[in-house]
């Protein structure tokens, strides 16, 4: 259902997996991998939103590198240039809204630990934004300009994580809606880091992940046009 597309990006070009609904024209979303890469967990999430009815990709921001090793997952997110992923997340999004199957002048965006904090980071940098998701996004290279933030933010964190992690997004949820901005945080009682990880048995949970999708689902048909 999916395959490896080149897309443009800061006059060259970045390579994403891009999976497309069987007919008709459909919103767009971008996911953003999990600090081990363009694994074949991210392949089907893209593959899940386009039996949903989304066009999807996943860039790759490891630019071909994939790890099971949670130290060599470690030094590939200190090496990552935040900046760089920043611009190939907005030139996939970019890609997408050109695409014969988009009919949304926004396009959504979700991304898991490194990842959520990625998403959050391209809802603060990129117009184009029209609904993001965080799944426990942990990744802070990089200060956040919360002002910019414009499209409505769904933060999904098990309460088995850490503590700094899910106080943290509690925090925040608080300071945005302080801010006035529209934000949403959903915790799971007993759920781990990465639950909705589903190729990883210790530490998924079937029914959170299964009422999470029902909820990012929600999120982006609600406000990706």
């Amino acid at each position: 259902m999916g395959q490896l597309v080149e897309y443009p990006w800061n006059g060259s070009t970045a390579k994403g997996y891009l999976a497309t609904p069987s007919s008709g024209k459909v919103p767009g979303v971008v996911v953003i991998q999990e600090w081990w890469g363009l694994v074949r967990h991210i392949e089907d999430v893209v593959e899940r939103f386009a039996k949903e009815g989304f066009v999807a990709i996943a860039p790759d921001l490891y630019h071909g590198k994939t790890t099971k090793s949670p130290d060599t997952a470690g030094k590939l997110v200190m090496e990552i240039d935040t900046d760089r992923a920043q611009k190939e997340i907005a030139g996939a999004g970019a890609y997408l809204l050109q695409r014969p199957e988009c009919s949304s002048k926004t396009f959504g965006v979700v991304g898991f630990c490194m990842g959520g904090g990625l998403a959050k980071y391209e809802a603060t940098k990129d117009a184009n934004v029209g609904a993001c998701v965080s799944f426990y996004g942990g990744y802070k290279k990089t200060p956040y300009d919360w002002d910019n933030l414009r499209a409505p933010l769904l933060l999904i964190v098990g309460e088995g994580d850490s503590k700094a992690l899910v106080d943290g997004e509690r925090k925040l949820a608080q300071d945005l809606k302080a801010k006035g901005k529209s934000v949403t945080l959903k915790t799971y009682p007993n759920a781990q880091h990465a639950f909705f990880n589903d190729t990883r048995p210790e530490v998924h949970d079937a029914e959170a992940s299964k009422d999470a999708w029902r909820l990012v689902i929600d999120h982006f048909r609600s406000n990706v046009k």
